[in-house]
């Protein structure tokens, strides 16, 4: 896109974390996401959320990138990575510093659990030092729920949309509700389509673009693939990097897991008309809302 044109009313986005390869969760996710900014003639960006790096592997973002190129899934323009935008992240905590609306926490993870998991406020008046602290969001307007355009309704705990959260871990790095929301205010995302287990912080952002005045973006959160045990398909349990091979049957899997219309005769198609097929018949209103356990981990 050049920069005479008109940017598309839809930006969607697919912001992976270096943590290990795509699973076939991922892959869910990833073409979930695709399929709704294709569909609404939209641009589809790519983002590498690297803020963590105790838990990142080495090569695990080209990885992504590669197997993304090979399934096909193909990005608008150049790929953020999160650990470049630190000035960006560093500039909005001094200004909510500056405007008292955050302050230093010194509270430990085991007394938060003491408290039954939810911190109480414990800092917020007592003027910690910097050394040795997070800095934690003053909670004055929580949001209690959202519309998800899937999931239909959401509501939190009162616990939850009330706590002070953390924005900068005590560790030095930052936390991933500040930055995922100045990130996709930056790249203008007009809808976020994520998995489902994102769902319940999303009050959090959603309060952190309040108090930036960022315009909101809509929310989308497909269901999670669960193994046989019930659980969801992650790096942390040993999910099966998704295969280098023949991309099409992996995609026809996850098209059905999302319950999309079959693609006749798809053996005869390349995956690029496999894809624009999918992207005619996309509809996100038959994805089903509830997480769904396959038999196989692919």
């Amino acid at each position: 896109m050049t920069q005479s044109e008109p940017s598309p009313l839809y930006i969607g986005r697919f912001a992976p974390s270096p943590s290990g390869d795509l699973h076939f969760g991922s892959l869910v996710t990833a073409l979930g996401s695709y399929l709704q900014a294709r569909a609404c003639r939209g641009k589809w960006l790519m983002r590498i959320d690297d803020i963590d790096p105790p838990r990142e592997i080495p090569g695990a973002a080209d990885s992504i990138l590669k197997t993304l190129e090979h399934y096909r899934l193909y990005w608008d323009g150049n790929v953020l990575y999160q650990s470049q935008r630190h000035d960006a992240y560093r500039a909005i905590l001094d200004q909510l510093k500056q405007q008292g609306d955050s302050y230093y926490c010194a509270c430990t993870r085991q007394r938060i659990q003491q408290l039954g998991g939810v911190y109480n406020g414990h800092c917020r008046h007592l003027h910690r030092p910097e050394h040795n602290t997070a800095i934690r969001l003053k909670q004055h307007h929580p949001v209690y729920g959202f519309d998800d355009k899937l999931q239909g309704p959401i509501t939190v705990s009162t616990e939850m949309a009330e706590e002070d959260f953390i924005i900068y871990r005590k560790d030095g790095l930052f936390a991933y509700n500040l930055v995922v929301v100045i990130d996709d205010n930056y790249q203008g995302i007009t809808e976020i389509v994520r998995g489902a287990d994102l769902m319940e912080p999303t009050v959090r952002q959603l309060s952190l673009y309040q108090r930036l005045n960022f315009a909101t973006p809509d929310y989308v959160h497909l269901p999670l693939v669960l193994n046989k045990e019930g659980n969801k398909l992650s790096k942390q349990n040993h999910a099966l990097p998704i295969p280098l091979g023949d991309p099409r049957p992996l995609l026809i899997d996850a098209l059905s897991f999302l319950n999309q219309p079959t693609i006749a005769g798809w053996q005869d198609l390349t995956t690029e008309q496999l894809l624009q097929q999918a992207i005619v018949g996309w509809n996100i209103n038959a994805v089903p809302p509830k997480n769904i356990a396959i038999d196989l981990v692919k």
